[in-house]
Formats: structure tokens, sequence, C-alpha cells
């Protein structure tokens, strides 16, 4: 039942397994509340466990069959043809994705466009060098190194940005020769349906692909399949222990893109006009569900109240509105676990001395809806609960450094290592500082990362690479065959 006379929602009674819509086989028809006005826009089924089983006996047979042993060119035309039927509908999957997750229309716009389809466009250009075969003379005779598709995927994505997940996990996994099992967030339900059936127009073999929308028990089932050869997930720190545990018996392999408190560090030099071009987008894009999002702000004591101004001005200039409207920059969180969360920080933040710029609380023009104000905080000790845990919502520290080494200190002193930004006139400056900063990617006066390049983590922010040549290897084995 789709209540919402705007949304287009494929099959809402079905599950795509093995490239093929079938009944749930003991899902439940589930509501799927609107966090912009906590009504119900739609109803659709959720998997089951028997759905999940369903799934990872498809993906089994999948790689038992033809796939895996298609030319990679082959394979490649398969994809595109998937990932070409998904940009065709990206104002209607961003459309969708506004409804049932709060994200902006015009959020959704940029990271789609710039983010998804530039992390599938470039896997489709790089995979036919990727995967060739290589010969290396050794003492003992020529070898030859070749990359042949690992065993069935597990991808496990989050509800703050499934379609870049797609492009980042799926399209990688698939290009290498994988089959895969997509399991996605319940606040993904009607998006996720969009991206199957762009799937199932695509061709792929029967057995190849599945997704699934659903929660912890499906993923925790899936988790514990053995058939499931390797767990690719973005989400929390938590959840990817749960999964090691869970997983234990059959050791699959993993790639995990996790959590992040990533700074920006301003250095002296810096030119505030230039840097607020991505420093606040940076930290405040999808009302800040962003793993890379630029939750701490580190600048020079010298500035800091002039900085302080200028960036209280510019979260206070953000639109909070319905995220359909092309004019909203800054829409709900995306369920109300995510809103009580945000608030608690806040609430522990002031306890701990910190002290509210702007922002702070809901706003009053919507009295329904996960709506949280842009948020700045100041006085932040960077021992502080907000300034060491992630929020993953609408909130910014900012903290402050006498020296520059005290700064790459700051930066460096919490448990995480995702992404970072580096902000100076002087490149030279900020490049030296960037290689200090112990992260997967750090940017210069600009917030990234790219999704055309190698992303990871380190420290508990994961490992494993995702995007680029590296990215597709992560679902290849690596093989020698020694031609003696």
């Amino acid at each position: 039942m789709v209540v919402d006379a705007d949304l287009r929602v494929p099959q809402p009674d079905a599950l795509l397994i093995g490239g093929e819509w079938r009944p749930s086989d003991g899902g439940a028809l589930t509501p799927v509340i609107s966090p912009s006005t906590e009504e119900v826009v739609a109803e659709v089924v959720m998997p089951s466990v028997r759905d999940a089983e369903a799934a990872a006996a498809a993906a089994a047979e999948g790689y038992q069959g033809d796939w895996p042993r298609w030319a990679v060119g082959l394979r490649k035309e398969v994809c595109a043809r998937f990932c070409e039927r998904m940009e065709e509908r990206l104002d209607e999957i961003g459309n969708v994705w506004a409804v049932e997750a709060g994200m902006t229309v015009r959020w959704s716009r940029t990271l789609h466009r710039f983010a998804a389809a530039t992390a599938w466009r470039g896997a489709l250009d790089a995979v036919e060098q990727t995967l060739a075969p290589e010969i290396r003379s050794t003492p003992v005779g020529e070898v030859r190194i070749e990359h042949a598709p690992g065993g069935p995927v597990l991808a496990i994505m989050p509800y703050n940005g499934p379609l870049a997940t797609i492009g980042s996990k799926v399209v990688p996994a698939l290009l290498a020769g994988t089959s895969v099992v997509v399991k996605a967030a319940p606040e993904s339900a009607l998006m996720l349906r969009i991206v199957a059936e762009c799937a199932a127009e695509a061709g792929f073999p029967p057995g190849v692909v599945s997704f699934l929308a659903g929660d912890v028990e499906v993923s925790r089932h899936l988790v514990r399949d053995p058939r499931l050869e390797m767990i690719s997930f973005t989400g929390g720190t938590k959840a990817a222990s749960d999964i090691l545990c869970q997983s234990a018996a059959h050791m699959p392999r993993t790639v995990f893109e996790l959590g992040g408190k990533s700074p920006a560090v301003l250095l002296e030099d810096v030119d505030l006009d230039q840097a607020l071009r991505s420093l606040v987008a940076g930290a405040m894009s999808g009302s800040g569900q962003v793993c890379a999002a630029l939750s701490r702000i580190l600048v020079p004591a010298s500035r800091h109240d002039e900085i302080v101004a200028v960036l209280a001005d510019a979260y206070r200039s953000l639109r909070i509105g319905l995220p359909r409207s092309k004019d909203t920059d800054h829409g709900p969180l995306s369920n109300r676990t995510s809103l009580e969360r945000t608030e608690g920080f806040v609430e522990t933040a002031l306890s701990e001395g910190a002290s509210v710029v702007c922002g702070g609380r809901r706003p009053e023009a919507f009295p329904k809806g996960y709506f949280y104000e842009p948020t700045l905080l100041t006085t932040v000790d960077e021992n502080s609960t907000v300034a060491q845990e992630e929020v993953f919502g609408p909130v910014t520290a900012v903290l402050t450094y006498d020296r520059v080494d005290d700064a790459i200190r700051i930066a460096n002193g919490t448990e995480y290592g995702l992404a970072a930004s580096v902000y100076s006139a002087d490149r030279g400056k900020a490049l030296e500082v960037a290689r200090q900063i112990r992260a997967g990617s750090v940017a210069l006066n600009t917030f990234g990362p790219t999704m055309a390049a190698p992303f990871g983590g380190v420290k508990r922010s994961g490992w494993g690479r995702e995007c680029g040549p590296e990215g597709i290897r992560e679902f290849s084995e690596t093989k020698q065959v020694l031609l003696g």
C-alpha cells in the first residue's frame, strides 16, 4: 500500500531474490514512517529470516553458475546496464529517499551524481585493466598472477547513503565476478526497490544479486551464513564488532568502512571565504549523518572569535524545511533514535563545559518530525564526549589550538581515522599537516573524499578499501600460477 500519491514503489509486497521478484516467505507488511511528518507514507513487506536463507542459497548457486566464468567485458556490459538504469532514475530515487529517510533532494543530487555515479563509473572504466592477469619473473620460472572472483558477498549498507554504497560495494563486487546479497537498512526499503528494479532490468544471471531491506535479526542471520564468504559492511563500530563475533565460526573475509570523528584543521593563514565554500557542507550535509562529516573544527586560538562568528552566521543561514523542497538545505534526521541520540550528545556536551553558539534544539517551526537545528558548540575540551564520539547528527564542535603540533595531536586524538580536511592559503603547509594526520583520506581546502579513488579508514574507522582499482580487487582472490 502506498499512501503518498507522488510515490511509485515497485513491488511493495515482494522481494528481489536471486534476480527474481518473489513473495516474502513470512515477512510482515510494515509501515514506512516519514521522518518529516511522523506519518505513514507506505507499507511494504520486510524480509524474514527465511527470505535471508533464500537469498544466501541463491548467492551460492549464482556463484556456482556462469557469472564468475564470464569474460570481464561481458560482466561489464550487464553492470553498465544496471548503472545506466539507476542514472536514468536518480531524480526519482532522490525523491523517494527524501520521503523515507528525510535526506534533502539538494543533498541527494550532490551525493548521487558526485559519489554514487562517480564510484560506479570509475569501477566500470577500471575493471578490465584491474583484473587483467600479469606475468612476473621469479628465480624458479615465470608466474602468472590472476585476480579470480572471490566468494559470495554480503554487502551491508547504512541508511545514510545506500546508493553511494551501491557504487562503492555492489557494482565492484559484481564486476569482480562474485554474487551479492545486498542488505540495506529498513529506512531504505522504498529506495532499494527502485534499485532492485534496475538490477532486474539489467539482465544478471539467476542467483547473482538479491536485495533485502531488513532488521538486525535478518542481518545477523546473513552474517552467520557460511555460504556468504565475504562481508563488506558500512556502519558503526559496535555493529562491526557484533559482525565479527557472529561470523567468527566461518571466518569470512571482511571490509569495514566504519564511523568517523573527522577533523577540519584551519591553519592560521586560512582564507575564511574560501573555506566556507566546503566547510559548512562538509559538516552539515545530510543533517550531519555522513560518516566522513567534519564534526570537529580545529581553529587557532588567535582567530577563534572571528572564525566562530563567521561559522555561526553560516549555520544560521541554512534553511530548515521539508526535504522534498528544492529550497531546503537542512532536513530532519532519519529516525527518532538519531534525534534522541543527538539531543543526548548536546546535553552531555553542556554538562561537560561546552557552550552552544547556535542551534542546540528542535526548531519551533517543525513541532512534528525529527528535526534538529544545525548546532555549533565551542569551549569544547578535546577529551570530552562530543569531541571523542561520533554524534551522527547536526552537531559541530569547535576546538582551539595554540601551535600546529597541537592541532595535529588533537586531530589524531580519537579512536577514529576516516577522513580529515586541512585549510590553508599555503598548499605546502597544508600538505605537510595532511601527511601527519592518521586518516584514510585527507582533503586540502575542500571536503572529501572522492569516490574515484580508494577510500577507507584506519584505527576504529575500519580496514580495507572501497572504490578505485583497489576497491574491485577487495572482491577478488589473487592467485599465482607458476609456469614451470
